[in-house]
């Protein structure tokens, strides 16, 4: 099954970003005029959905494992404290997913093309220099005149 066809827990932010369901965001994005962000973000979503069913995975096999009717020999600290480990690596690559997801909306242009923001105007700066002051005898000399 493909990727488009999962879903994700940040489908619904997505589709309210793009304002397009899913699947219908991949069709855009198959587009070359498609836009940077929304190709990224996809490309974000589709390893998201990969660690989520990860995580998902490695949660239903502890369940099975600690299930209550499940007897207490059949219970193996070593593969709990595996699927421990492995619940780590997914759950920190699902949420590495998720914050770059959120990161790249947040940086992205805002749709419907350039923003519309006065713009910006830069100062520019004065530069001011006194020159140093002449001594009094230097005055006299320039007041008197070159001499002959």
């Amino acid at each position: 099954m493909s990727v488009i066809d999962k879903t994700s827990s940040q489908d619904n932010l997505l589709e309210q970003t793009f304002g397009a369901p899913v699947r219908d965001l991949y069709t855009q994005a198959s587009d070359r005029d498609a836009s940077q962000a929304l190709r990224r973000a996809l490309e974000l979503r589709s390893f998201l959905v990969i660690a989520e069913e990860q995580v998902a995975r490695v949660r239903d096999r502890v369940h099975e494992a600690t299930a209550a009717d499940r007897g207490m020999g059949e219970l193996s600290a070593d593969d709990l404290r595996f699927d421990s480990q492995w619940m780590e690596a997914a759950l920190s690559g699902r949420n590495g997913y998720v914050a770059a997801i959120h990161q790249l909306l947040r940086t992205m242009p805002p749709r419907g093309g350039a923003p519309h923001r006065r713009p910006v105007r830069f100062a520019q700066p004065t530069i001011t220099s006194a020159l140093p002051p002449v001594p009094a005898d230097a005055r006299a000399e320039a007041a008197r005149g070159p001499r002959s």
